[in-house]
């Protein structure tokens, strides 16, 4: 079962679901998916051993929209993973 918080990176708040300990796994979703479509994956991955993180991405899910439609370059999809991989160790 895996529980669900809100991560500050990058300056905006990114949800993310997450189970186990380990290594970190990142399962980063594209268009038009959620972390939700990573439901099936994250107990498997948490149960051979791993903390599996799975982010709503920028402007998806609940995870926050800026307004703005240049926030949303790959620099800031890149600063997004690389802040929320910071902040989880």
């Amino acid at each position: 079962m895996s529980s669900t918080r809100v991560i500050k990176t990058n300056g905006i708040d990114l949800f993310i679901r997450e189970a186990g300990q380990g290594p970190l796994v990142l399962l980063c979703h594209g268009w038009p998916e959620l972390s939700y479509s990573w439901r099936h994956q994250i107990p498997v991955l948490a149960e051979a051993g791993f903390h599996v993180v799975a982010p709503d991405m920028r402007g998806y899910g609940q995870s926050a929209a800026p307004p703005d439609v240049a926030a949303y370059s790959i620099f800031d999809t890149v600063g997004d993973v690389v802040g929320l991989v910071q902040a989880l160790g």
